[in-house]
């Protein structure tokens, strides 16, 4: 239950800091009252000054916020837990670790897969991690090779917690190790605790608890963790959670965020049944991917090389971290494209063939997304640029060789940059976010124009 009506989401994003305020209606849902934005101030040595710089802004827009209200954060401006994973086999434990640790806080910085060597310990100490994950085995499987890598790990004697999610037979057995060394264990249920099942959600939580605790130490955060009784979120995550909620209410969807260092893209979807008997192996039904070189201003030139088009080379002379001419709109509009395209490919299931004893046969290895319902633009770059929704558009191709959304898949545009937001309230307000949903979807099915999401008539 809402202690007040009035509800402030804060993110402190890497470069800018942004601050909505919503109203809970009498019908159950939350309305965009007035949004601000300013610099995130971390060269200042306190990310406070720019998330009163951003409440400043909304201010001016809507007036003094109400002294009654809940206060939500996600922030990615910390960056990061620097993490290790340490897993049985690539394709299962390890696989399934770095699913769980998208979206919940963790970059990860090494994946090892059967008995660590002292090469892979070594890497692991110039690391530093901020976490180190440890699981490998099906439930009452192998046990020797997870225990000795609990062993060496131990024995490394980093500040760092450890996180076991592996097997559950010796699972006392590894709290007794770690106590023993005096290091900190977290438990979480194994994430491949049978053969070809993916189970990614409670270690995803557990992550996001080292996050939680980490983020604080961000020069200014812990004032702001003392603004919710909610916990800072990981902005990832919160995207994320958005994309759940939004598929609970409205059908599978597709999340595409476009900016000037990275494309993230986020789905939430189980994929059809007519391509489910050919996966090779388990997709999670939420997923996220972050494609690291595919940014249309600090990675402008990585989209440029790996598309080798020398038209598109020449113009990078007018490249501007804020469009301002058209010439400039243009290649951003461009860079927007084979950003969504890369990213769309990269993210999606490959189909190919399998040459077998008995003949060909047609396998799938990634995400299905034929089932996606709707695809949707959030962020920076990609609602900010005209020609968005024919941007999202392309990828609308149906099953080739990768399994993209089919034409009837619909175009939903966050131009006010509330997605993230939204996720935010989720974490508390779950079905008031899914009415909320609703709610913006009917009005654009009313006004015939799917071409924006979330837009109010209070915001600026």
């Amino acid at each position: 239950m809402l202690t007040s009506s009035y509800v402030l989401t804060l993110e402190v994003g890497s470069t800018i800091t942004k601050a909505n305020s919503f109203a809970l209606s009498d019908v159950g849902c939350f309305e965009h009252i007035a949004q601000g934005f300013a610099p995130t101030s971390i060269a200042a040595g306190d990310v406070g000054v720019g998330v009163e710089q951003a409440i400043a802004d909304l201010e001016a827009t809507f007036g003094p916020l109400p002294v009654e209200r809940e206060t939500f954060v996600n922030s990615s401006a910390a960056g990061g837990l620097r993490m290790t994973v340490h897993g049985l086999t690539y394709n299962m434990t390890a696989r399934a670790a770095r699913e769980a640790a998208l979206g919940a806080g963790a970059i990860i910085k090494q994946v090892t897969a059967g008995a660590l060597s002292s090469y892979d310990l070594d890497e692991t100490c110039e690391i530093r991690p901020n976490i180190i994950l440890l699981a490998g085995g099906v439930d009452y499987g192998e046990k020797t090779i997870v225990l000795q890598n609990a062993e060496k790990l131990a024995a490394l004697e980093l500040a760092a917690p450890v996180v076991y999610a592996g097997n559950i037979a010796i699972r006392k057995h590894i709290q007794q190790l770690f106590a023993a060394a005096g290091i900190e264990l977290l438990l979480a249920d194994n994430v491949f605790p049978d053969v070809d099942v993916l189970h990614v959600e409670p270690l995803r939580r557990v992550i996001h608890e080292v996050f939680n605790k980490h983020i604080i130490h961000a020069p200014g955060m812990a004032c702001l963790g003392e603004l919710t009784h909610w916990g800072i979120l990981p902005t990832p995550g919160a995207v994320l959670r958005g994309a759940e909620i939004f598929a609970e209410a409205l059908g599978d969807c597709l999340v595409f965020d476009v900016g000037g260092a990275t494309t993230d893209v986020h789905s939430v979807t189980n994929g059809s049944s007519e391509w489910a008997p050919r996966l090779t192996e388990p997709e999670p039904r939420a997923k996220r991917t972050v494609e690291g070189d595919l940014g249309v201003y600090v990675n402008a030139h990585n989209i440029v090389e790996l598309q080798h088009d020398p038209e598109w080379s020449a113009r990078l002379a007018d490249l501007e971290a804020i469009p301002s001419t058209e010439r400039a709109k243009e290649l951003t509009r461009w860079l927007c494209a084979q950003a969504v395209e890369l990213g769309a490919r990269r993210h999606a299931g490959v189909v190919s063939d399998l040459y077998t004893p008995t003949g060909k046969r047609q396998i799938v290895k990634g995400k299905d997304l034929t089932a996606v319902k709707w695809v949707i633009g959030t962020g920076g770059a990609l609602t900010r640029v005209e020609g968005g929704e024919a941007i999202l558009s392309r990828i609308r191709t149906g099953p080739g060789k990768y399994l993209l959304p089919y034409p009837e898949a619909r175009l939903l545009m966050d131009r006010d940059y509330r997605f993230s937001a939204l996720g935010t309230l989720a974490q508390a307000y779950p079905e008031e976010v899914k009415i909320t949903f609703r709610d913006w979807v009917a009005q654009e099915t009313a006004a015939e124009s799917p071409r924006t999401l979330l837009r109010s008539p209070h915001a600026r």
